[in-house]
C-alpha cells in the first residue's frame, strides 16, 4: 500500500469522528482553538491506537492467513464503508451533547473508533511491521499508517467541531458517505492487486 493509498484509508476512517466532531461543534457553538484541540486529541489518538491495536492482533496469525488475507481485507473494509453510507442514508440527525469531558469523549471516541481496530486487521495484507528497511524510512510501516491516521483524524475532528459550531450539520452527513465509499474502493482495490488484476 503507498503513501496516497494510506492518505485515503486516514481520511476515509476518519469521517465518522468528523461527523460526530461536527454534531459536537453544533452542541457546544462556542468553540475555540483549545476545544477543538481537546476533540481533535481524542479522536486522533484513539482512531491511531485502534489500527496498531488490530495489526498486532492480526499479525500474530498472519501466516495462518496470509492465502487469503487480501480476502480479509476487502470483506472488512467493504463492511465498514458499506456500514458507514447505510448509516449516513437511513439514519435520523444524530444528537450529541456539548458536553466535553474526559468521559463523554472516551465513549464518542471509542465509538468512532471500533472500525478502524477491524481496519487494522485488514492492514496485515499490506503493511509491515519495522519503521525502518535498510537504513531508511519505510513508508509501508503500520506506524506510519497509524501516525497518517492519527494525524489526519485530529486536524479533521478539530475542524469538524468548528465547523458544527458556525455552519450546522449538513456536512456530517456527507462526510460519513464519502468515508464509506473511499474504504469500499481501497478494499476492492486490495483484492484485484492480489488477484494480480490490476497491476
Amino acid at each position: 500500500m503507498g503513501m496516497v493509498e494510506l492518505i485515503a484509508l486516514a481520511v476515509g476512517l476518519s469521517m465518522d469522528a468528523f461527523a460526530v466532531a461536527i454534531c459536537k461543534g453544533l452542541a457546544v457553538r462556542q468553540v475555540g482553538a483549545k476545544q477543538a484541540c481537546w476533540v481533535g486529541l481524542w479522536f486522533g489518538g484513539f482512531q491511531a491506537m485502534m489500527p496498531l491495536l488490530g495489526f498486532l492482533l492480526a499479525s500474530s496469525f498472519a501466516q495462518a492467513i496470509s492465502a487469503f488475507d487480501h480476502w480479509i481485507a476487502f470483506i472488512l473494509l467493504a463492511i465498514i464503508g458499506g456500514n458507514m453510507i447505510r448509516e449516513a442514508v437511513g439514519q435520523e440527525e444524530e444528537q450529541v451533547s456539548g458536553d466535553l469531558s474526559a468521559k463523554a469523549m472516551l465513549l464518542l471516541a471509542i465509538a468512532t473508533s471500533i472500525d478502524a481496530l477491524a481496519a487494522g486487521i485488514s492492514l496485515v495484507a499490506v503493511v509491515s511491521l519495522p519503521l525502518f528497511s535498510g537504513g531508511s524510512l519505510n513508508l509501508t510501516s503500520i506506524w506510519v499508517a497509524i501516525a497518517l491516521i492519527g494525524l489526519i483524524t485530529f486536524v479533521l475532528s478539530a475542524l469538524g467541531v468548528k465547523l458544527g459550531a458556525k455552519f450546522g450539520a449538513k456536512y456530517g452527513k456527507r462526510a460519513e458517505i464519502l468515508g464509506g465509499v473511499i474504504l469500499f474502493i481501497l478494499g476492492t482495490k486490495i483484492l484485484l492487486e492480489h488477484l494480480e488484476i490490476l497491476p
